[in-house]
């Protein structure tokens, strides 16, 4: 069936065939398709959806344009690995910290991950700022660190799903990001491509997050979910809360440290980042071993009390050529030139958060990118000390705003402020985990 036909065939809404989405994505990937029709094509997705049946096809398709990681030699004797992704969102450093517990339980997690373009750093350059920390690692290097130390955190490899890169770059514009189906199948090929036979999704919702709503973000939980399970992977997911920022700290070295602090269950550490953390080690350790939840959460507890987890992150960190010291003593961090107080502009509850608008002014202050050009500043930042249920006095300390740029600090104080609302009474409790989809 020629690509006209198959363009033709969905705008009508007819399922696709494994053959025809198979020779589509090889005939895309290798420019034999234009974009043109390849446009074509994922508008009348768009407009028309896809069966679970296809949404599966494609996504193994994708996943097979490309490399495909073999990580048959970390299950030689037993092993199982896993893999945990969120879908984003701001202060979301939850990679750093469910990794080294699912190490320090004996399971192999080794993570493809990507740099941010938008309000904030990915988990790569949030690693990056580790002094001397590599993450281009050759396939060789990322399976051995995996081996010896359980896990290991590492950019993307430069043809892991090439059609996937392809098409993204079409959908960014043509008006067709937001269909459930090519999302679900752009993620979950990823995550196919990179081999761990157990994969947990982060599915984030609120104000912060791609899904801005419960029964979207449902969705898409539901299709990667299906998909995962379609592929032999078992997969599972939670939907957690993105309509605050997760933890005090978004930007880079900033969410390091507050990853550590979580890790050597520091009182300082914010609640809502251990539980949500927490629970995700939990859930996935769950998916592997089954039995009791609870119990599940206590081992995951215990690698957290006798430092196992944080020696493990450490471990990895000086095994990619970091400087270890940097996460046992976290003040070796270096700071912003600029560390500027916000003080409250009235006395009352914090009642509701814009998380996005809270990114952006990160972003302002040099810790995201608005184009793929810009350079990411490690220490720069925002540090909240106030979230929604808090109370606080006119005056009071709200937030610190960390840049070398002292020309932006007006700008991201106006815009962090217009991104925070104040009541007279207590708001309403959001929960951190809405759902869990498996």
């Amino acid at each position: 069936m020629s690509i006209f036909e198959i363009i033709n065939k969905k705008k009508q809404g007819m399922e696709l065939t494994a053959q025809e989405i198979n020779t589509l994505i090889a005939d895309y990937t290798t420019g034999k398709i234009p974009d043109y029709q390849m446009s074509a094509l994922l508008m009348a997705i768009c407009l028309k959806g896809m069966t679970t049946r296809e949404t599966t096809g494609l996504t193994m398709a994708m996943a097979n344009s490309g490399d495909v990681m073999d990580l048959s030699s970390l299950t030689e004797k037993g092993g199982k690995t896993l893999d945990k992704h969120s879908t984003g969102g701001v202060g979301d450093k939850t990679t750093f910290i469910v990794s080294p517990i699912m190490a320090a339980l004996g399971y192999s997690i080794g993570k493809m991950s990507g740099r941010g373009l938008g309000h904030t750093g990915g988990t790569i350059d949030k690693l990056e700022s580790i002094p001397g920390l590599r993450t281009e690692l050759s396939t060789k290097e990322f399976l051995d660190i995996t081996a010896r130390h359980g896990l290991c955190i590492s950019g993307q490899s430069g043809n892991l799903v090439p059609a996937d890169k392809k098409m993204y770059a079409l959908r960014d514009v043509t008006a067709t990001v937001d269909s459930i189906p090519l999302i679900a199948a752009s993620i979950m090929s990823k995550k196919i491509a990179a081999g761990a036979e157990y994969i947990l999704l982060d599915v984030k919702t609120g104000s912060g997050a791609f899904m801005k709503d419960l029964e979207s973000a449902r969705e898409l939980a539901r299709a990667m979910v299906d998909i995962g399970n379609g592929c032999g992977r078992k997969t599972a997911a939670l939907i957690t809360d993105m309509s605050v920022p997760l933890g005090c700290a978004i930007g880079n070295s900033l969410e390091i440290i507050e990853a550590v602090q979580v890790l050597k269950c520091d009182p300082a550490a914010p609640a809502d980042i251990a539980e949500v953390s927490a629970s995700l080690a939990a859930h996935l350790l769950h998916m592997v071993e089954g039995g009791d939840l609870a119990a599940c959460r206590e081992k995951v507890e215990e690698v957290l009390r006798t430092g196992v987890a944080l020696a493990k992150f450490a471990d990895m960190v000086e095994a990619q050529g970091g400087d270890r010291k940097y996460i046992e003593d976290p003040t070796r961090f270096e700071n912003a030139k600029n560390i500027v107080p916000v003080k409250s502009p009235k006395s009352g509850f914090v009642s509701e958060m814009d998380t996005r608008g809270i990114g952006v002014a990160a972003m302002m202050l040099g810790a995201g990118r608005e184009t793929a050009e810009d350079t990411i500043c490690h220490s720069a930042g925002v540090y909240l000390y106030v979230k929604p249920g808090g109370y606080i006095k006119e005056g009071e300390m709200l937030a610190l705003l960390h840049t070398n740029n002292d020309k932006v600090l007006a700008a991201a104080e106006e815009k962090l402020l217009a991104s925070i609302k104040f009541s007279q009474s207590v708001p309403q409790e959001v929960p951190l985990i809405h759902a869990i989809v498996s």
